[in-house]
């Protein structure tokens, strides 16, 4: 499990452990937070393609889809 602070993920970098599309390599562009401040979504932008999706934070944690930094 990636352990890391949800406030201090905009423009963090991650890797797709299974890329696809030749995207390997993401940056978190953007925060979605409720009405109190807590996280809910992140953008993750393409540094490839620069298609960018929005993703539930709490997915970067699962360590079989993403590496925290580039690899």
């Amino acid at each position: 499990m990636n352990r890391f602070n949800p406030d201090k993920l905009l423009l963090s970098k991650w890797t797709a452990v299974q890329p696809k599309n030749k995207e390997k390599h993401f940056l978190v562009t953007e925060l979605q937070r409720d009405e109190e401040g807590v996280v809910l979504q992140v953008e993750l932008q393409a540094v490839y393609s620069r298609r960018s999706e929005w993703l539930d934070w709490q997915l970067l944690r699962d360590d079989q889809q993403w590496f925290l930094g580039w690899k």
